[in-house]
Parts: C-alpha cells; sequence; structure tokens
C-alpha cells in the first residue's frame, strides 16, 4: 500500500519489529529492491542499531526530542561521539559470551555498569543443580490441531500447529523456545497454560496430567502456571488501574483477602519491578511500553506461580527498556527460583536468557540442547538459516 502511489519518500516506522529474523531479513531486501528499482528514498525508524547497520548510508540518533548525532553509518557507529550513542551500541544483547546482567543506557551513561562475565565453571555447577531434580514439566507427545473449511462441500483441513512434541522442564531453568513465526511455539505455550485444549498427548506438571482437569482445577493450576503477553498494552484492560490490574488475579484466588491487604501486596509488587507507589492509580495508557510490561510482570507473578511463560515479552521494546526487563526477569528468577519457557524470535536475547534451548519448524521440534552450544554448533540447516539471518552490520562495519 505505502509504494501504491509511487512516493519519492517511504517512512518505514519500525517495519520489522515483532517479526522473526528470516521474515525480517526479507523485508529488509525487499526494501532495497525497491529502492534500487525506483529511487525512493526510504526514512528507517527503528529501535534496532544492526538492521539499521544492513540498511541506512547515513544514520540519525536522537535523544528526549533532540538531535544528538548525525553521520555516515560506518564512521557513526565506528566511532560514536555522543555518549548516548555508545550507550546504545553497547546496551546489545551479545552473541559472544554470557555476561551477569545486561547494559541499560542509564548505566552507561552514568558510569555505573560493570561488564562481568559467566563463566563456563559458574554455568555448569548451576546446571548440575537444576538437572539433577526430576522435571517440573513433562510434555510428550503433544499435538493441537486446528481444523478449517476447505473447497466447496464442507471439507476440513488439518492444520497441525503442535505436532508429536516432547520435551521437559526442570525447577529453576530457563528454557528457550524460538522458530520463525507460525511455527507453534506460542500455540505450544498456549496449550500448556490450558487457554488452548491439546488435541493428543501429555502435559504432566509435578507428575499430573493437565490436559484432564476440570475447570475448576485448571483455575486452581493457573496459581502456578502464568504467562507474560507480547503487547502489555492490549493485555491490560484500558479502563482498570493498573492497582486493580495487578489485584485482580489476587481477588480471584485468594477471595478472602481484605482490599487493603491486596492492597499492601500490590504496591510491594510495584516495587519489585521498579515502579513507584503512585502507579497504582495510574492507567495503561499514562504508562511508556516498558512501564506497562513491568506491569505485566508484576500481575504475572502476584500469585507466586512455579512456572513462567514469556511470549514475546520483550520483542516490542527499545534495546534499554529491553535490557532493564531482562534483567529484572533474571532478578526475579533468582530471587524466587521461578522457572520460565521464554518464547522469542530474537535469538540474541535467548541465547543470554536460556540455559537449553528448542528450536520449533512447523509444528515440530527441529533440534534441541544446551544453548550455547546450539549457536555454536547447529546440527539442522533450519537452525543454521536462523543464526545466519540474524543481522550482524555492526560487527562487519
Amino acid at each position: 500500500m505505502a509504494i501504491a502511489c509511487k512516493p519519492k519518500v517511504l517512512i518505514a516506522d519500525e517495519p520489522t519489529t515483532a517479526l522473526d529474523v528470516t521474515v525480517q531479513k526479507e523485508i529488509i531486501e525487499l526494501l532495497k529492491e525497491l529502492q534500487k528499482d525506483t529511487q525512493m528514498s526510504i526514512l528507517f525508524i527503528s529501535h534496532d542499531l544492526t538492521l539499521v547497520s544492513e540498511l541506512a548510508h547515513r544514520v540519525a540518533v536522537l535523544y528526549k526530542g533532540e538531535l544528538i548525532e548525525e553521520g555516515e553509518t560506518a564512521a557513526l557507529f565506528k566511532t560514536p561521539k555522543h555518549k548516548y550513542t555508545k550507550a546504545l551500541l553497547e546496551a546489545r544483547p551479545s552473541l559472544d559470551g554470557r555476561v551477569k546482567r545486561l547494559a541499560t543506557v542509564k548505566d552507561i551513561l552514568d558510569g555505573s555498569y560493570s561488564d562481568i562475565k559467566i563463566s563456563l565453571n559458574e554455568r555448569a555447577i548451576v546446571h548440575k543443580r537444576i538437572y539433577t531434580k526430576a522435571p517440573l514439566l513433562k510434555i510428550n507427545n503433544l499435538h493441537k490441531t486446528y481444523w478449517k473449511n476447505s473447497g466447496l462441500f464442507g471439507k476440513k483441513e488439518a492444520i497441525k500447529a503442535v505436532d508429536g512434541v516432547s520435551f521437559s522442564v526442570f525447577e529453576g531453568e530457563t528454557l528457550g523456545l524460538v522458530g520463525e513465526s507460525g511455527c507453534g511455539k506460542s500455540t505450544l505455550g498456549k496449550t500448556i497454560m490450558n487457554i488452548e485444549l491439546a488435541t493428543d498427548g501429555e502435559i504432566l506438571y509435578k507428575g499430573k496430567d493437565i490436559t484432564k482437569l476440570n475447570k475448576s482445577q485448571i483455575a486452581a493450576m493457573r496459581k502456578e502456571i502464568q504467562i507474560i503477553f507480547q503487547d502489555p498494552f492490549a493485555s491490560l484492560h484500558p479502563r482498570m488501574t493498573i492497582g486493580q490490574a495487578i489485584s485482580e488475579p489476587i481477588a480471584v484466588h485468594h477471595p478472602g483477602s481484605s482490599k487493603t491487604k491486596r492492597k499492601r501486596q500490590v504496591l510491594e509488587l510495584l516495587e519489585q519491578v521498579g515502579l513507584e507507589a503512585s502507579y497504582f492509580y495510574r492507567y495503561p495508557h499514562e504508562l511508556s511500553g516498558g512501564q506497562r510490561q513491568r506491569v505485566g510482570i508484576a500481575r504475572a507473578i502476584a500469585l507466586q506461580p512455579k512456572l513462567l511463560i514469556c511470549d514475546e515479552s520483550v520483542s516490542a521494546l527499545d534495546i534499554s527498556v529491553q535490557a532493564q526487563v531482562l534483567n529484572l526477569l533474571n532478578d526475579l528468577k533468582e530471587e524466587y527460583n521461578f522457572t520460565y519457557i521464554f518464547i522469542s524470535h530474537d535469538l540474541a536475547v535467548v541465547k543470554y536468557m536460556a540455559d537449553q534451548l528448542i528450536v520449533m519448524n512447523a509444528g515440530k521440534i527441529e533440534e534441541a540442547g544446551d544453548a550455547d552450544e546450539i549457536y555454536a554448533n547447529p546440527r539442522k540447516e533450519y537452525t543454521q538459516a536462523l543464526i545466519n539471518a540474524i543481522p550482524k552490520g555492526i560487527e562487519r562495519l
């Protein structure tokens, strides 16, 4: 639609946000081809610096509404002059090695960031503690099939969103789940939550098959398994204050608790996720994307669940806010021994977060194993293609 009138200037405002790396790569290549054919100018707006370096001839950096730096792409990224530009470049999750905490722009600007690496020995000790226990969640040959009308005579066509998937999740682990859009990873997360009902197979939580629970049992189970959604604005009721949104699950699952007690709990939760008490009375539209995501996390942890499913929970956030949220998730994991299933198309983020990694393709598990090992030595062509599609523009400059 944007090029239908053959424009001289195309403004591409975050055109690849929330897309997987392979689709993102296709769109960047398409924009380059269109530009070559039509000679149009492109103003490419993005918080993904690596992506900008793949496409842009020149880069302009905005900070608090002001243009603070501008220049030819290679020169600006190699020798940034402004401290904020340097901070943006350093805040990117790296595919080389692991750090204990990601850098935020604020950390770098005030000089408080310490780039402490996690050694292989430290990681091995943590894994030994995690993987000597029985699994918290065990998925056996799980299927989720949708049916759609096909043809003139009401013929039904089977869409296998999840097709014979089996894996285990251990207490205290972060299991990464990656794949292209439509591969079935979000459907898998919703099926574990019983938001979508499994067509076949077992979901054993603490040894009990939760696919066979009745409605009241599912409601009780939800105290222990919660989900953080991708879009915090869509998942928050626009007419409910932040305090009401966070206290709602407490009121549902603990109906005997007083309003005063619930408010005290909510204020404690807001403090835990780095928000002031004044946010209790605010509405979602008054908050930034990062603040809304913090509210989503506060609501998800309100019942002290054992397992948290993070479904693309940082994909729409800019680099610095993303780092804040990821650091928060790791802090909460350490404090409460949470277990995460971390679903994302951003492979750099998943590599930073995950202990083990599952790669999904067309509803099936393509590859599974230690996250670092899969990134270093992917065995399957599909996994190799995903890793090769990660923009590496800045590293090449």
